[in-house]
Parts: C-alpha cells; sequence; structure tokens
C-alpha cells in the first residue's frame, strides 16, 4: 500500500503563487508515476501534471508556463509550484500515485484563487 499526504494549499490572489508538497510511504519501489490533479465545483477531476521515475513530465495546457511539477526522491515528495494563478485554478487538488496493479489518492488540498 502507499499513502499520501498532501500540503500547501490555501487561499491566493489572482497573479500570486502557491507551492503544493505530496509525501508518500508505504510501497514508494511500486510506484511509477506521480501526478496531481484537480477538481472544481460541478466539474470532473482533470489531470494537471505528472513525473515519471524518470522525471520526465506532462502537463494540462492549461497550466503549461505557470505550473512545474518536481520531486526529491530522497524524501519520497513530490511539489507543485504554481505560478501567475488564476481565479479559474480554483480546485480541491489530488495527490496521485500509480502503481502496475493500483491508483492512490490523497486527501485534497484546497486551493482557492480570488479575483
Amino acid at each position: 500500500q502507499v499513502q499520501l499526504v498532501e500540503s500547501g494549499g490555501g487561499l491566493v490572489q489572482a497573479g500570486g503563487s502557491l507551492r503544493l508538497s505530496c509525501a508518500a510511504s508505504g510501497w514508494i519501489f511500486t510506484i511509477n508515476l506521480m501526478g496531481w490533479y484537480r477538481q472544481a465545483p460541478g466539474k470532473q477531476r482533470e489531470l494537471v501534471a505528472l513525473i515519471r521515475r524518470d522525471s520526465s513530465t506532462n502537463y494540462a495546457d492549461s497550466v503549461k508556463g505557470r505550473f512545474t511539477i518536481s520531486r526529491d526522491a530522497a524524501k519520497n515528495t513530490v511539489y507543485l509550484q504554481m505560478n501567475s494563478l488564476k481565479p479559474e485554478d480554483t480546485a480541491v487538488y489530488y495527490c496521485n500515485a500509480q502503481s502496475t496493479i493500483q491508483n492512490y489518492w490523497g486527501q485534497g488540498t484546497q486551493v482557492t484563487v480570488s479575483p
């Protein structure tokens, strides 16, 4: 099993920045990639960014150039640096870890961007 604990959400004004953290524990060796998803009220959960074991990354078009995903392998932690935040970035952000057999989710952290 893998446990994920997120932190770093909060309220910020448009144009501001936040950094989310996701600390993984448990069967870390089974994880192939980790990522961040978000879900706004009334909308489906969507991929924001992901990072693979080889540190290659993918981003949603809506966040390219503003968000950066990174990882600290020694700390088993993945980060999402969010800059130039917009009100439409408001959502609950979920950390995700994928192994070959299972998908794991964190509890979610609220990010609210005021106009």
